[in-house]
């Protein structure tokens, strides 16, 4: 069987970026369902590899059908910019902050050229972001802008359980003002979208609910009884399958025993502890809406560890064996 090709840009060379890509290079788990193409600093990856003690061949290619494609080979893309000089770990440096942005640009060429199937990146730094003027603060902006998608839909998913988020980084005095009928609808058919653009569809979405017991029909808040069950019940007569609003403190155990093939959290930490408490090292931030897939790592550049070879790979062969998993049947839809 052919297996994906995904792009892996190293992120910011200052973190763990390096580190936690030659370590998933190296691990079986990744050579087994991914043939990958590294966009970095040969001069980063060679002392990453060092650093990390993997046994890897570094092959330089500048296009994708230049890749040795074995076990024990790191097929790298060198953008050759980096003052090893001037280099320093786990500090906030413009130098790097811009060579993070260019690893990103090149992966988001080869999946828009379709050279490549998907993206899997690494962690990037915002303040090296904003020291080498790039106008963004993330990814998901950079990919937005990148791709000319307007609004990205970010996913979670860790050992089966998908998590869609209704709000993410506003306050929760914010994000109260936002729990609204006409947005949980348009976001939740956003969500069925993205999960037939990944293959998902069979199941049924569940939404969660947002005070102590839903509620208790008006006891604990109206915010259910006023615009999540009417949400949920136009949705169902439109013929989406849906139900809630199931009470956060049981939907994501139920949905993560297959009751629900995801969730729509109704705020960041209401999804993001559920999904981290199951498996931290396993959540895998997916973002959906885009004429590319990408997955992505859901920690950060972790700078107090960088160059220490402390950082685990876990959650970064995840992030390449998901975009390998999504990568066909996203590939055939776009």
């Amino acid at each position: 069987m052919e297996k994906s090709l995904i792009a892996v840009p190293i992120g910011d060379p200052a973190g763990v970026g390096p580190e936690i890509v030659v370590k998933a290079i190296a691990d079986k788990t990744v050579s087994a369902c991914a043939d990958c193409i590294v966009i970095g600093d040969r001069k980063i990856v060679e002392q990453a590899i060092r650093i990390s003690g993997v046994d890897l061949k570094i092959r330089l290619i500048r296009e994708p059908e230049e890749g040795e494609y074995v076990p024990g080979v790191l097929n790298l893309m060198d953008l050759d910019n980096i003052d090893m000089e001037q280099f320093r770990f786990g500090v906030v440096q413009a130098m790097c902050g811009k060579a993070a942005y260019e690893y990103i640009v090149k992966a988001v060429e080869l999946a828009m050229a379709g050279k490549a199937d998907a993206v899997a990146t690494t962690p990037i730094n915002k303040e090296a972001l904003h020291a080498a003027a790039v106008p963004f603060i993330g990814h998901t902006e950079i990919f937005g802008a990148l791709t000319g998608t307007k609004d990205p839909l970010t996913m979670f998913e860790t050992n089966g359980l998908r998590v869609f988020f209704l709000t993410r980084h506003v306050s929760l005095l914010q994000m109260l003002g936002q729990i609204k009928k006409q947005r949980i609808i348009d976001c939740a058919k956003e969500c069925f979208a993205a999960l037939e653009r990944l293959g998902v569809t069979e199941g049924t979405m569940a939404v969660a609910g947002l005070n102590p017991h839903c509620g208790e029909h008006g006891l604990f808040g109206w915010e259910e009884v006023n615009e999540i069950e009417p949400a949920v019940k136009e949705l169902q007569a439109e013929g989406y399958r849906v139900k809630g609003p199931i009470g956060a403190d049981s939907v994501f155990h139920q949905a993560a025993q297959g009751r629900y093939n995801s969730v729509l959290s109704l705020y960041h930490d209401q999804g993001h502890i559920a999904t981290k408490t199951l498996d931290f090292e396993r959540t895998i931030s997916i973002t959906n809406g885009m004429p590319i897939l990408r997955t992505s790592v859901d920690h950060g550049t972790a700078f107090d560890i960088a160059g220490k070879n402390l950082v685990s790979q876990v959650s970064m062969v995840e992030a390449i064996r998901l975009a390998a998993k999504y990568a066909p049947n996203f590939k055939t839809k776009g």
